[in-house]
Protein backbone atom coordinates (compact mmCIF):
# COMPACT_ATOMS: atom_id res chain seq x y z
CA UNK A 1 0.00 0.00 0.00
CA UNK A 2 2.83 2.41 0.88
CA UNK A 3 4.39 2.10 -2.58
CA UNK A 4 1.09 3.01 -4.20
CA UNK A 5 0.75 6.08 -1.98
CA UNK A 6 4.29 7.19 -2.85
CA UNK A 7 3.67 6.58 -6.57
CA UNK A 8 0.43 8.56 -6.54
CA UNK A 9 2.09 11.46 -4.69
CA UNK A 10 4.90 11.57 -7.28
CA UNK A 11 2.41 11.49 -10.14
CA UNK A 12 0.29 14.25 -8.62
CA UNK A 13 3.34 16.46 -8.13
CA UNK A 14 4.28 15.94 -11.78
CA UNK A 15 0.70 16.61 -12.84
CA UNK A 16 0.35 19.81 -10.84
CA UNK A 17 3.64 21.27 -11.98
CA UNK A 18 2.96 20.46 -15.65
CA UNK A 19 -0.48 22.00 -15.26
CA UNK A 20 1.14 25.38 -14.71
CA UNK A 21 2.06 25.46 -18.41
CA UNK A 22 -1.60 24.96 -19.33
CA UNK A 23 -2.77 27.59 -16.84
CA UNK A 24 -0.27 30.10 -18.22
CA UNK A 25 -1.75 29.81 -21.71
CA UNK A 26 -5.48 29.64 -21.03
CA UNK A 27 -8.13 30.46 -18.47
CA UNK A 28 -10.59 28.00 -20.00
CA UNK A 29 -11.93 25.83 -17.20
CA UNK A 30 -13.19 23.21 -19.66
CA UNK A 31 -9.59 22.59 -20.73
CA UNK A 32 -8.61 22.41 -17.07
CA UNK A 33 -11.30 19.81 -16.51
CA UNK A 34 -10.22 17.72 -19.50
CA UNK A 35 -6.61 17.83 -18.27
CA UNK A 36 -7.46 16.52 -14.81
CA UNK A 37 -10.06 14.03 -16.05
CA UNK A 38 -7.56 12.47 -18.46
CA UNK A 39 -5.03 12.15 -15.65
CA UNK A 40 -7.59 10.59 -13.31
CA UNK A 41 -8.69 8.03 -15.93
CA UNK A 42 -5.14 7.00 -16.86
CA UNK A 43 -3.98 6.74 -13.25
CA UNK A 44 -7.14 4.91 -12.23
CA UNK A 45 -6.77 2.44 -15.11
CA UNK A 46 -3.15 1.77 -14.15
CA UNK A 47 -4.06 1.16 -10.51
CA UNK A 48 -6.94 -1.09 -11.57
CA UNK A 49 -4.66 -3.38 -13.58
CA UNK A 50 -1.68 -3.47 -11.26
CA UNK A 51 -2.88 -3.06 -7.68
CA UNK A 52 -4.20 -6.64 -7.65
CA UNK A 53 -1.81 -8.16 -10.15
CA UNK A 54 -0.28 -11.34 -8.81
CA UNK A 55 2.40 -13.66 -10.08
CA UNK A 56 0.72 -16.51 -11.90
CA UNK A 57 -1.60 -14.35 -13.99
CA UNK A 58 -0.93 -13.76 -17.66
CA UNK A 59 0.30 -10.34 -18.66
CA UNK A 60 -2.60 -9.22 -20.87
CA UNK A 61 -2.93 -6.48 -23.46
CA UNK A 62 -4.88 -4.54 -20.82
CA UNK A 63 -1.81 -4.48 -18.60
CA UNK A 64 0.28 -3.33 -21.54
CA UNK A 65 -2.07 -0.50 -22.46
CA UNK A 66 -2.22 0.65 -18.85
CA UNK A 67 1.55 1.17 -19.05
CA UNK A 68 1.31 2.72 -22.52
CA UNK A 69 -1.32 5.29 -21.54
CA UNK A 70 0.71 6.22 -18.46
CA UNK A 71 3.77 6.79 -20.66
CA UNK A 72 1.77 8.73 -23.24
CA UNK A 73 0.39 11.02 -20.56
CA UNK A 74 3.41 11.58 -18.35
CA UNK A 75 6.48 11.51 -20.62
CA UNK A 76 5.30 14.76 -22.30
CA UNK A 77 4.58 16.19 -18.85
CA UNK A 78 8.11 15.43 -17.72
CA UNK A 79 9.39 17.43 -20.68
CA UNK A 80 7.06 20.27 -19.71
CA UNK A 81 8.46 20.16 -16.20
CA UNK A 82 12.04 20.42 -17.44
CA UNK A 83 11.23 23.57 -19.39
CA UNK A 84 9.10 25.10 -16.67
CA UNK A 85 11.64 24.33 -13.98
CA UNK A 86 14.40 25.83 -16.11
CA UNK A 87 12.29 28.94 -16.63
CA UNK A 88 11.65 29.17 -12.89
CA UNK A 89 15.39 29.10 -12.24
CA UNK A 90 16.01 31.83 -14.81
CA UNK A 91 13.19 33.94 -13.42
CA UNK A 92 14.47 33.48 -9.88
CA UNK A 93 17.99 34.51 -10.88
CA UNK A 94 16.70 37.56 -12.74
CA UNK A 95 14.48 38.50 -9.83
CA UNK A 96 17.44 38.26 -7.46
CA UNK A 97 19.57 40.41 -9.77
CA UNK A 98 16.79 43.00 -10.03
CA UNK A 99 16.40 43.18 -6.29
CA UNK A 100 20.11 43.49 -5.74
CA UNK A 101 20.45 46.20 -8.36
CA UNK A 102 17.11 47.80 -7.41
CA UNK A 103 16.33 48.17 -11.11
CA UNK A 104 12.80 47.37 -12.28
CA UNK A 105 12.11 44.83 -9.50
CA UNK A 106 8.42 44.54 -10.33
CA UNK A 107 8.55 43.73 -14.03
CA UNK A 108 5.66 41.27 -13.76
CA UNK A 109 4.52 41.78 -17.37
CA UNK A 110 7.92 40.74 -18.66
CA UNK A 111 7.94 37.62 -16.49
CA UNK A 112 4.41 36.63 -17.49
CA UNK A 113 5.17 37.14 -21.17
CA UNK A 114 8.31 35.05 -20.93
CA UNK A 115 6.44 32.36 -19.02
CA UNK A 116 3.82 32.16 -21.74
CA UNK A 117 6.47 31.94 -24.47
CA UNK A 118 8.32 29.14 -22.66
CA UNK A 119 5.04 27.28 -22.09
CA UNK A 120 4.25 27.35 -25.81
CA UNK A 121 7.72 26.08 -26.73
CA UNK A 122 7.53 23.37 -24.07
CA UNK A 123 4.10 22.19 -25.23
CA UNK A 124 5.30 22.04 -28.83
CA UNK A 125 8.34 19.95 -27.93
CA UNK A 126 6.30 17.74 -25.56
CA UNK A 127 3.98 16.94 -28.47
CA UNK A 128 6.85 15.12 -30.24
CA UNK A 129 7.21 12.23 -27.74
CA UNK A 130 3.42 12.09 -27.40
CA UNK A 131 3.06 11.61 -31.15
CA UNK A 132 5.91 9.08 -31.17
CA UNK A 133 4.33 7.03 -28.39
CA UNK A 134 0.91 7.04 -30.04
CA UNK A 135 2.44 6.05 -33.39
CA UNK A 136 4.45 3.30 -31.70
CA UNK A 137 1.30 1.91 -30.08
CA UNK A 138 -0.98 1.94 -33.11
CA UNK A 139 1.42 1.47 -36.05
CA UNK A 140 5.03 1.04 -34.96
CA UNK A 141 4.56 -2.45 -33.55
CA UNK A 142 3.42 -3.63 -37.00
CA UNK A 143 6.08 -1.75 -38.96
CA UNK A 144 7.87 -4.96 -39.96
CA UNK A 145 11.33 -4.50 -41.43
CA UNK A 146 13.16 -7.11 -43.50
CA UNK A 147 16.86 -6.79 -42.68
CA UNK A 148 19.25 -8.69 -44.94
CA UNK A 149 22.83 -9.81 -44.29
CA UNK A 150 25.30 -11.61 -46.53
CA UNK A 151 27.97 -13.59 -44.65
CA UNK A 152 31.06 -15.15 -46.21
CA UNK A 153 32.75 -18.31 -44.93
CA UNK A 154 35.79 -20.01 -46.38
CA UNK A 155 34.71 -23.39 -45.02
CA UNK A 156 31.04 -23.26 -46.05
CA UNK A 157 30.20 -26.44 -47.98
CA UNK A 158 29.96 -25.62 -51.68
CA UNK A 159 26.42 -26.99 -51.91
CA UNK A 160 25.25 -24.26 -49.48
CA UNK A 161 26.69 -21.31 -51.38
CA UNK A 162 23.74 -18.87 -51.58
CA UNK A 163 21.76 -20.69 -48.89
CA UNK A 164 19.24 -18.40 -47.14
CA UNK A 165 17.89 -18.43 -43.61
CA UNK A 166 15.07 -16.34 -42.21
CA UNK A 167 15.29 -15.68 -38.48
CA UNK A 168 12.40 -14.49 -36.34
CA UNK A 169 12.36 -14.15 -32.57
CA UNK A 170 10.29 -13.11 -29.55
CA UNK A 171 6.73 -13.58 -30.77
CA UNK A 172 5.26 -12.98 -27.30
CA UNK A 173 1.82 -14.19 -28.37
CA UNK A 174 0.17 -13.06 -25.13
CA UNK A 175 0.65 -9.46 -26.26
CA UNK A 176 -0.51 -9.84 -29.86
CA UNK A 177 -3.82 -8.36 -30.98
CA UNK A 178 -4.58 -7.92 -34.69
CA UNK A 179 -4.72 -11.15 -36.69
CA UNK A 180 -4.81 -9.10 -39.87
CA UNK A 181 -1.56 -7.29 -39.04
CA UNK A 182 0.19 -10.42 -37.76
CA UNK A 183 -0.91 -12.33 -40.87
CA UNK A 184 0.69 -9.60 -42.96
CA UNK A 185 3.94 -10.19 -41.05
CA UNK A 186 3.68 -13.94 -41.69
CA UNK A 187 3.11 -13.34 -45.40
CA UNK A 188 6.17 -11.06 -45.45
CA UNK A 189 8.27 -13.85 -43.91
CA UNK A 190 7.06 -16.33 -46.53
CA UNK A 191 7.77 -13.84 -49.32
CA UNK A 192 11.48 -14.10 -48.48
CA UNK A 193 11.33 -17.67 -49.79
CA UNK A 194 14.24 -18.70 -47.57
CA UNK A 195 15.51 -22.25 -47.45
CA UNK A 196 14.96 -22.52 -43.69
CA UNK A 197 13.20 -20.57 -40.94
CA UNK A 198 14.76 -20.36 -37.48
CA UNK A 199 12.82 -19.06 -34.47
CA UNK A 200 14.93 -18.08 -31.46
CA UNK A 201 12.53 -18.23 -28.53
CA UNK A 202 9.91 -16.50 -26.37
CA UNK A 203 6.80 -17.71 -28.11
CA UNK A 204 4.65 -16.60 -25.13
CA UNK A 205 4.74 -14.12 -22.26
CA UNK A 206 4.00 -16.53 -19.45
CA UNK A 207 1.68 -19.43 -20.33
CA UNK A 208 1.39 -21.87 -23.22
CA UNK A 209 -2.33 -21.16 -23.60
CA UNK A 210 -1.55 -17.67 -24.92
CA UNK A 211 -0.53 -19.22 -28.23
CA UNK A 212 -3.74 -21.20 -28.80
CA UNK A 213 -5.50 -18.61 -30.99
CA UNK A 214 -2.35 -17.94 -33.02
CA UNK A 215 -1.39 -21.49 -34.01
CA UNK A 216 -3.29 -21.32 -37.30
CA UNK A 217 -1.62 -18.00 -38.18
CA UNK A 218 1.97 -19.03 -37.46
CA UNK A 219 1.30 -22.49 -38.86
CA UNK A 220 1.30 -20.86 -42.32
CA UNK A 221 5.07 -20.28 -42.17
CA UNK A 222 6.79 -22.18 -44.96
CA UNK A 223 10.38 -23.20 -45.69
CA UNK A 224 11.47 -26.07 -47.92
CA UNK A 225 14.22 -27.27 -45.56
CA UNK A 226 12.16 -26.93 -42.41
CA UNK A 227 11.37 -24.64 -39.49
CA UNK A 228 13.51 -24.93 -36.35
CA UNK A 229 13.07 -23.36 -32.93
CA UNK A 230 14.35 -23.04 -29.37
CA UNK A 231 12.91 -21.85 -26.07
CA UNK A 232 13.43 -18.44 -24.47
CA UNK A 233 13.31 -17.37 -20.84
CA UNK A 234 9.56 -16.66 -21.04
CA UNK A 235 8.75 -20.16 -22.29
CA UNK A 236 9.32 -22.06 -19.03
CA UNK A 237 6.41 -20.75 -16.97
CA UNK A 238 8.64 -19.22 -14.28
CA UNK A 239 6.95 -15.83 -14.61
CA UNK A 240 3.55 -17.45 -14.06
CA UNK A 241 4.19 -20.30 -11.67
CA UNK A 242 7.37 -19.33 -9.85
CA UNK A 243 9.00 -22.34 -8.22
CA UNK A 244 6.11 -24.78 -8.73
CA UNK A 245 7.99 -27.60 -10.45
CA UNK A 246 4.89 -29.51 -11.54
CA UNK A 247 3.13 -26.51 -13.07
CA UNK A 248 6.33 -25.43 -14.81
CA UNK A 249 6.80 -28.91 -16.24
CA UNK A 250 3.21 -29.03 -17.50
CA UNK A 251 3.51 -25.59 -19.04
CA UNK A 252 6.67 -26.62 -20.86
CA UNK A 253 4.99 -29.78 -22.11
CA UNK A 254 2.23 -27.63 -23.56
CA UNK A 255 4.77 -25.22 -25.05
CA UNK A 256 6.51 -28.12 -26.79
CA UNK A 257 3.14 -29.22 -28.18
CA UNK A 258 2.53 -25.69 -29.49
CA UNK A 259 5.84 -25.72 -31.38
CA UNK A 260 4.91 -29.06 -32.93
CA UNK A 261 1.44 -27.78 -33.91
CA UNK A 262 3.02 -24.87 -35.76
CA UNK A 263 5.46 -27.18 -37.52
CA UNK A 264 8.56 -26.08 -35.62
CA UNK A 265 11.22 -28.68 -34.93
CA UNK A 266 12.03 -27.68 -31.35
CA UNK A 267 15.67 -28.26 -30.41
CA UNK A 268 16.30 -28.80 -26.71
CA UNK A 269 20.09 -28.97 -26.49
CA UNK A 270 20.09 -30.91 -29.72
CA UNK A 271 20.99 -30.57 -33.38
CA UNK A 272 19.76 -31.35 -36.86
CA UNK A 273 21.53 -31.73 -40.18
CA UNK A 274 20.47 -30.16 -43.46
CA UNK A 275 21.90 -32.03 -46.42
CA UNK A 276 22.41 -30.94 -50.03
CA UNK A 277 24.29 -32.86 -52.69
CA UNK A 278 25.99 -35.06 -50.13
CA UNK A 279 27.16 -32.12 -48.02
CA UNK A 280 25.65 -30.81 -44.80
CA UNK A 281 25.43 -28.01 -42.29
CA UNK A 282 24.37 -28.39 -38.67
CA UNK A 283 21.57 -26.49 -36.94
CA UNK A 284 22.11 -26.49 -33.18
CA UNK A 285 19.59 -25.34 -30.62
CA UNK A 286 20.18 -24.85 -26.91
CA UNK A 287 17.67 -24.19 -24.20
CA UNK A 288 17.77 -20.74 -22.65
CA UNK A 289 21.12 -19.66 -21.27
CA UNK A 290 21.60 -16.12 -20.01
CA UNK A 291 24.45 -14.59 -18.03
CA UNK A 292 21.98 -12.85 -15.70
CA UNK A 293 21.10 -14.78 -12.57
CA UNK A 294 17.45 -13.87 -13.15
CA UNK A 295 17.09 -16.07 -16.23
CA UNK A 296 17.18 -19.86 -16.58
CA UNK A 297 20.45 -21.53 -17.49
CA UNK A 298 19.34 -24.78 -19.07
CA UNK A 299 21.38 -24.49 -22.24
CA UNK A 300 24.25 -26.86 -22.95
CA UNK A 301 26.51 -26.43 -25.95
CA UNK A 302 28.23 -29.69 -25.02
CA UNK A 303 24.99 -31.63 -25.17
CA UNK A 304 23.80 -29.92 -28.35
CA UNK A 305 27.06 -30.64 -30.18
CA UNK A 306 28.04 -34.04 -28.85
CA UNK A 307 27.28 -35.81 -32.16
CA UNK A 308 29.03 -33.15 -34.27
CA UNK A 309 32.51 -33.52 -35.72
CA UNK A 310 35.36 -31.06 -35.31
CA UNK A 311 35.36 -29.42 -38.74
CA UNK A 312 31.69 -29.15 -39.59
CA UNK A 313 29.72 -25.99 -40.37
CA UNK A 314 27.51 -24.99 -37.42
CA UNK A 315 24.67 -22.54 -36.92
CA UNK A 316 23.48 -22.11 -33.34
CA UNK A 317 20.15 -20.86 -32.00
CA UNK A 318 20.54 -19.45 -28.47
CA UNK A 319 17.87 -17.05 -27.24
CA UNK A 320 19.96 -14.76 -25.03
CA UNK A 321 22.87 -12.93 -26.75
CA UNK A 322 24.85 -12.82 -23.50
CA UNK A 323 25.56 -16.52 -24.13
CA UNK A 324 27.81 -15.52 -27.04
CA UNK A 325 30.74 -13.94 -25.20
CA UNK A 326 29.92 -13.48 -21.52
CA UNK A 327 32.81 -13.07 -19.11
CA UNK A 328 33.21 -15.77 -16.48
CA UNK A 329 33.20 -13.15 -13.73
CA UNK A 330 29.65 -12.20 -14.67
CA UNK A 331 28.26 -15.57 -13.66
CA UNK A 332 26.35 -16.01 -10.45
CA UNK A 333 26.11 -19.68 -9.58
CA UNK A 334 23.02 -19.21 -7.45
CA UNK A 335 19.98 -20.46 -9.27
CA UNK A 336 16.54 -18.98 -9.92
CA UNK A 337 14.11 -20.06 -7.20
CA UNK A 338 16.01 -23.35 -6.95
CA UNK A 339 14.67 -24.61 -10.27
CA UNK A 340 17.24 -23.18 -12.63
CA UNK A 341 19.68 -25.77 -13.90
CA UNK A 342 23.09 -24.10 -13.88
CA UNK A 343 25.51 -25.84 -16.24
CA UNK A 344 29.29 -25.66 -16.49
CA UNK A 345 28.75 -23.78 -19.73
CA UNK A 346 31.40 -21.72 -21.48
CA UNK A 347 30.52 -18.98 -23.94
CA UNK A 348 30.05 -19.58 -27.65
CA UNK A 349 33.21 -17.73 -28.68
CA UNK A 350 35.42 -19.90 -26.46
CA UNK A 351 33.63 -23.19 -27.12
CA UNK A 352 35.93 -25.95 -28.34
CA UNK A 353 33.88 -26.55 -31.48
CA UNK A 354 33.63 -23.76 -34.03
CA UNK A 355 30.20 -22.10 -34.09
CA UNK A 356 30.16 -20.09 -37.30
CA UNK A 357 26.90 -18.21 -36.72
CA UNK A 358 24.83 -17.68 -33.58
CA UNK A 359 21.25 -16.42 -33.78
CA UNK A 360 19.70 -14.72 -30.73
CA UNK A 361 16.90 -12.36 -29.76
CA UNK A 362 15.71 -11.50 -26.24
CA UNK A 363 16.55 -7.78 -26.07
CA UNK A 364 13.76 -6.46 -28.39
CA UNK A 365 16.08 -3.47 -28.79
CA UNK A 366 14.05 -2.39 -25.75
CA UNK A 367 11.34 -1.49 -28.33
CA UNK A 368 12.68 2.04 -28.08
CA UNK A 369 15.64 3.78 -29.64
CA UNK A 370 17.01 5.62 -32.63
CA UNK A 371 18.39 3.97 -35.74
CA UNK A 372 19.48 5.84 -38.87
CA UNK A 373 21.70 3.38 -40.79
CA UNK A 374 22.64 5.92 -43.47
CA UNK A 375 24.17 8.13 -40.76
CA UNK A 376 25.58 5.30 -38.67
CA UNK A 377 23.24 6.13 -35.79
CA UNK A 378 22.18 3.17 -33.63
CA UNK A 379 21.20 3.69 -30.01
CA UNK A 380 18.87 2.24 -27.41
CA UNK A 381 19.05 2.29 -23.60
CA UNK A 382 19.26 -1.50 -23.69
CA UNK A 383 22.87 -1.23 -24.91
CA UNK A 384 23.91 -0.49 -21.33
CA UNK A 385 22.63 -3.91 -20.29
CA UNK A 386 23.40 -5.86 -23.47
CA UNK A 387 26.39 -4.49 -25.42
CA UNK A 388 25.35 -6.69 -28.34
CA UNK A 389 21.69 -5.75 -28.53
CA UNK A 390 20.64 -5.62 -32.19
CA UNK A 391 22.07 -6.54 -35.56
CA UNK A 392 25.16 -8.43 -36.69
CA UNK A 393 28.39 -8.69 -34.70
CA UNK A 394 31.67 -10.50 -35.31
CA UNK A 395 34.15 -11.73 -32.70
CA UNK A 396 37.15 -13.91 -33.53
CA UNK A 397 35.69 -14.89 -36.88
CA UNK A 398 32.39 -15.94 -35.33
CA UNK A 399 29.14 -14.11 -36.09
CA UNK A 400 26.23 -13.22 -33.83
CA UNK A 401 22.94 -11.81 -35.06
CA UNK A 402 20.60 -10.32 -32.46
CA UNK A 403 17.09 -10.08 -33.87
CA UNK A 404 15.00 -7.12 -32.64
CA UNK A 405 11.94 -9.35 -32.23
CA UNK A 406 8.69 -9.95 -34.07
CA UNK A 407 6.28 -9.10 -31.24
CA UNK A 408 6.39 -6.93 -28.16
CA UNK A 409 6.19 -7.20 -24.39
CA UNK A 410 4.86 -4.93 -21.63
CA UNK A 411 4.73 -1.69 -23.62
CA UNK A 412 2.35 -2.51 -26.52
CA UNK A 413 4.31 -0.70 -29.17
CA UNK A 414 7.65 0.14 -30.71
CA UNK A 415 9.33 3.52 -31.06
CA UNK A 416 12.26 3.70 -33.44
CA UNK A 417 13.13 0.00 -33.05
CA UNK A 418 10.83 -1.82 -35.44
CA UNK A 419 9.82 -5.51 -35.52
CA UNK A 420 12.39 -7.48 -37.50
CA UNK A 421 12.48 -10.27 -40.03
CA UNK A 422 16.13 -11.20 -40.62
CA UNK A 423 17.27 -12.83 -43.86
CA UNK A 424 20.82 -14.18 -43.88
CA UNK A 425 22.49 -15.43 -47.05
CA UNK A 426 25.49 -17.74 -46.68
CA UNK A 427 28.23 -17.48 -49.27
CA UNK A 428 31.39 -19.49 -49.74
CA UNK A 429 34.68 -17.62 -49.87
CA UNK A 430 36.06 -14.43 -48.41
CA UNK A 431 34.21 -11.14 -48.44
CA UNK A 432 36.92 -9.55 -50.55
CA UNK A 433 36.96 -12.32 -53.11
Amino acid sequence: MLRWIILIIIILVIDYYAFQAIRTLTKNYIIYGVYWLASALVIGNFIYYYSNFVRGESFTSGHGYAIAFLFALFVPKLILILFMFGEDIVRGVLSLINKMSKSNPNNVAYSTSRRGFVSKIALGIAAIPLASILYGIYQGKYNYKVIKHVLHFEDLPEAFNGYTITQISDIHSGSLESKEKISYGIDLINEQNSDAILFTGDIVNTKAEEMNKWIDVFGKLKAKDGKYSVLGNHDYGYYAYGGDVDLNAENQRQIEAVHKSIGFDLLLNDNRQIEKNGQKINILGVENWGASRHFPKRGSLKEASKSIGENEFNILMSHDPSHFDFEEMELNKTDLNNHDIVTDETNVVNFNKHIHLTLSGHTHGMQFGIEVPSLGIKWSPVKYRYPKWAGMYEVAGKFLNVNRGFGYLAFPGRIGIWPEITVIELRKGSKTA
